[in-house]
């Protein structure tokens, strides 16, 4: 075992004194070490109930065999961080993830671990982690909240509080009902409810194999969810017995079946940047080309928040994640078979497994033939950008407007405030990329506040920085180059027109060569945001959104 380089032999008697002092017994000394990074957090609603999965995942582990740590991570949650200055600290927070898992166990050589997570960056980070050090892994993901509910009307985080912010100010639902939604519409510990990027990270990690069937979907309140964590603390000592490691499971294949379902089910334009960091912590060929090449041929057969009414709840009853792969899987549409931490191979998984039509359609039945995430190219993002297709509506396909300019989210968000936003506008927010923002924040108030204020269908946003899974609308993110490395968008000016094509892939700014030349003359040196600190040193750092935002 790894963990003997730590307890074994004459010369480790001060190592076996300090597990001691641990509470280790001189019996435990010969178990399989198994970390338990724990993502617990009193700040974050995804994350709050773990203190109790992180007790079933102990007694799973000593009841294998094992000797059980628990250490923990950091958490941010994406929704209190929105809107503001902290917003620059969530993206970054995945490589912060990804470098204390790797450090705490390698620092004690620990034999295997459990990766307890829930929310946006944080299950990619442990992710990323995972791989660099390649030993016997399990992810628990703490499963969604339960839906929301005022006066008989079925509520999400996203659209009984974002989105009433907009209802609110365009005078469509007084203060009282503000203040009704607000409070009633988390209503249990959990990762929100819809199809965003907690739950899309979730169900792509039940994908690629690396947490148990169902762990995706469950609920973070349900009695399912224990089981599963205290399951995932059993097998993992088998798992370490075997020597089965992260490497085994996750491949070319298993990436391109994460992205395959990922296209079917619509999830957050977030998936494309996690899933390249993840393949590139891998060392697995896997690059935008693979999205884009997928992304002319998956078809959309899960409909989910905030695309529709049906949450994370829904899809747990419609068959989950197993009922999403044995639609696919019956459509020979390229999912790959392959062994999972639970031991049983993707075929065993779906063999049995349960699916209700009428969430989960038939593959020839889809909602769409359009996929759920679409990469467009053009003058105005030449290396690239994203978009959820299965957010806009299909009367917008094709959409040309008027460009209003923004440095900044704070900016954009005044101007929406303050009604300077019309019917036919494209919202321009730029130096808010990996580099400029720094951290690529998250635009969900601006996005939210268009869609309450009715203007979803009329105007467009496009960004160098992110979108929340939660978004829906014309909305155009991870536009490449960025602005702080001299994309185009640096260079649009109020007035210009923009063409967006979600049919062809294409976004083009309807500006000359040449004048857009002139102006790139005129363009002056982007200068850092931040000097000192964390941010500096990522901004130093960080590659573009194309290549993952790794650092």
């Amino acid at each position: 075992m790894r963990s003997d380089s730590i307890k074994e032999g004459i010369a480790r008697t001060p190592h076996r004194g300090l597990l001691m002092a641990t509470g280790v017994s001189k019996k435990n000394m010969k178990a399989p070490f198994i970390g338990i990074a724990s993502s617990f957090s009193d700040l974050v609603p995804g994350h709050i109930g773990m203190r109790d999965l992180e007790r079933q995942i102990e007694k799973g582990i000593h009841s294998g065999g094992g000797q059980s740590f628990i250490f923990g991570v950091p958490a941010v949650c994406d929704g209190i961080s929105m809107g503001h200055c902290g917003m620059r600290y969530s993206l970054p927070s995945r490589d912060l993830i990804a470098d204390c898992v790797e450090t705490v166990a390698e620092a004690h050589q620990l034999d295997g671990l459990i990766l307890l997570s829930n929310c946006d960056k944080i299950t990619p980070g442990m992710l990323i982690g995972a791989l660099r050090i390649n030993i016997p892994t399990i992810i628990v993901t703490a499963g969604p909240m339960l839906d929301g509910e005022s006066r008989c009307e079925k509520l999400t985080m996203i659209k009984g509080s974002f989105e009433a912010v907009g209802k609110y100010r365009n005078g469509v639902i007084d203060e009282k009902r503000l203040l009704e939604l607000e409070e009633e519409s988390c209503p249990t510990a959990g990762s929100c409810q819809g199809m965003y990027t907690a739950n899309t990270m979730a169900c792509l990690t039940e994908v690629m194999g690396m947490s148990l069937p169902f762990c995706a979907t469950s609920a973070a309140v349900s009695s399912k969810k224990r089981r599963i964590a205290f399951d995932s603390g059993l097998q993992i000592v088998e798992l370490v017995q075997q020597n089965l490691c992260p490497s085994d499971i996750i491949t070319k294949d298993t990436l391109r079946n994460a992205i395959i379902c990922d296209l079917a089910m619509g999830g957050s334009t977030n998936s494309f940047l996690h899933i390249l960091a993840i393949a590139n912590a891998g060392g697995i060929d896997v690059t935008l080309k693979d999205f884009e090449e997928l992304s002319h041929k998956i078809h959309q057969v899960v409909k989910l928040d905030p695309a529709a009414t049906p949450t994370m709840t829904d899809f747990h009853k419609a068959g989950g994640v197993p009922a999403l792969l044995k639609t696919l899987t019956d459509a020979n549409i390229g999912i790959k078979n392959h062994t999972t931490v639970s031991g049983l191979e993707i075929s065993e998984i779906t063999k049995e497994a349960y699916v209700n039509t009428d969430l989960i359609h038939p593959y020839d039945e889809p909602f769409t033939t359009k996929p759920g995430l679409g990469i467009l190219y053009g003058n105005l993002a030449t290396e690239g950008c994203v978009t959820k297709i299965s957010g806009i509506d299909p009367s917008c396909y094709e959409f040309e407007g008027s460009a209003k300019t923004f440095n900044s989210e704070e900016d954009a968000m005044k101007a929406l405030e303050d009604d300077k936003i019309k019917a036919g506008d494209i919202i321009i927010i730029r130096y808010e990329g990996p580099k400029g923002g720094p951290g690529m924040r998250e635009m969900l108030a601006p996005t939210s506040l268009l869609v309450g204020k009715g203007l979803g269908t009329t105007c467009a946003l496009i960004t160098d920085g992110r979108f929340s899974g939660g978004t829906r609308g014309i909305c155009i993110g991870h536009v490449c180059p960025e602005a702080a490395n001299g994309g185009n968008i640096a260079l649009i000016k109020d007035g210009d027109r923009i063409k967006i094509d979600i049919n062809t892939r294409q976004i083009n700014l309807l500006v000359s060569n040449e004048e857009l030349e002139k102006r790139r003359k005129e363009l002056k040196p982007f200068e850092l945001r931040c000097k000192s600190g964390y941010l500096a040193k990522y901004a130093k750092n960080v590659q573009d959104a194309s290549h993952g935002a790794i650092v």
